[in-house]
């Protein structure tokens, strides 16, 4: 057993035998939208399972697990990697909430992403078998970048298994995975999906809606008069997801290591795992992070989040002083503007009122958010001191005074 008897700090044994997962202290945990599931915002994303061994594998769960990490994600149809993880997960089952996909298969020797019901229902209970479980917690519609293919998909037969899968209890939930914010939008809006995993990381943020993901590894050309902050349809969909209650799973987040390396990197400044973590977890609708772990130190490097200070999770300082600032005068909710005087949660704030201003009213949800608050944006004196703070100069008593008039106090 990795780290000694650190594992009874995350389990308990049920009167099966079967280790249930409990909250480790040491960890933060998230509302995944309205699940009603509750998951680290740290994650395992395992697709680089495929290259390791059972040992290794089976180290890296543990590590999770003694970490209080509870989520992870398999998308691939690889049976040798299902089973590593399966046999990994044995006796464990209890500690995991699982996101695995519907619509990728083992052919050939590859994996394939399919509609093809008649390899769909084999591979999904295949899935089953090597995971040692009789149900997968959230049932994933495997990858759609196109609104074609979500129309497709979410009117014909293959979205007719995924409720099919739900109704036998097979899957708790139904998600999907997408990189264009419009697909992610589409399938919010069509209430058929209860959460999403998305690519988000400041670099992607910067860039239009794609219909093929493998753009995202285009060399610096894909950014040239595009670092003008977030795209509108990316802010549009996390506030979405907000308002909806769609949880938001986090891919990509450190898009494939190019952030930790100034010359790879948009900004030409590079980020750390903490702070390319930190950016996403400040996005509306955001509940967990998955990074992919070669090993047992990777694990320890992401879970480092949940103790890290503010001054490593600081992306905005890193970020503003790039050689190619993008995010100049919009609010990121990175908390530099803090403390106020009047103890306003401005960061707060500006978040609520992106979330509703974007709306033709106010959301009741988000409204009920903002009056909760101890202190309102009116109650702002003008001291300008939170200006001075803001590494992205956010003209902040100016908003203040927006979101007073829009919330009415």
């Amino acid at each position: 057993m990795i780290g000694g008897t650190a594992l009874a700090a995350v389990s308990v044994l049920t009167g099966c035998g079967e280790a249930k997962f409990i909250e480790n202290p040491a960890m933060a945990y998230r509302e995944l939208g309205k699940t009603g599931l509750r998951v680290s915002v740290i994650g395992f994303g395992t697709e680089w399972m495929e290259r390791q061994d059972q040992a290794t594998c089976t180290a890296i769960m543990r590590r999770c697990e003694e970490k209080g990490v509870n989520l992870f994600d398999c998308w691939m149809g690889n049976p040798g990697v299902r089973e590593r993880i399966g046999d990994a997960m044995k006796g464990h089952r209890r500690q995991w909430i699982i996101q695995g996909h519907v619509g990728c298969v083992w052919k050939d020797g590859q994996n394939t992403r399919t509609r093809d019901l008649a390899l769909c229902r084999p591979a999904f209970e295949e899935l089953l078998k090597l995971f040692h479980t009789d149900y997968i917690d959230i049932g994933m519609v495997h990858y759609i970048d196109t609104l074609e293919e979500w129309e497709t998909v979410s009117k014909g037969p293959f979205m007719a298994y995924m409720k099919e899968l739900l109704a036998a209890g097979k899957i708790r939930h139904v998600g999907l995975s997408t990189h264009n914010p419009l697909v992610g939008i589409a399938a919010v809006e069509s209430g058929l999906v209860e959460m999403v995993m998305f690519s988000v990381n400041p670099a992607y943020d910067l860039l239009p809606p794609i219909t093929e993901f493998m753009s995202y590894y285009k060399g610096d050309e894909r950014y040239e008069g595009r670092l003008g902050g977030i795209a509108p349809e990316r802010a549009r969909f996390y506030r979405l997801c907000e308002e909806k209650g769609v949880g938001i799973t986090v891919m990509k987040a450190y898009a494939g290591g190019r952030l930790f390396d100034a010359q790879r990197s948009p900004f030409k400044t590079a980020l750390t795992p903490t702070q390319c973590i930190h950016y996403a977890l400040t996005r509306p609708g955001v509940a967990a992070v998955l990074p992919g772990y070669d090993t047992v130190e990777h694990v320890d490097a992401a879970v480092h989040y949940c103790s890290a200070t503010s001054a490593e999770k600081d992306y905005a300082t890193v970020l503003a002083k790039a050689p190619r600032c993008a995010y100049d005068g919009a609010c990121t909710y990175c908390g530099h503007c803090a403390p106020c005087k009047k103890k306003i949660d401005i960061a707060m704030v500006n978040k609520l009122y992106d979330l509703a201003s974007a709306q033709p009213t106010v959301p009741d949800s988000v409204r009920q958010h903002y009056l909760a608050l101890k202190h309102h944006a009116s109650e702002c004196q003008d001291c300008h001191n939170c200006e001075k703070r803001c590494p992205f100069h956010v003209k902040v008593s100016e908003r203040m005074k927006l979101a007073a008039k829009l919330f009415g106090i």
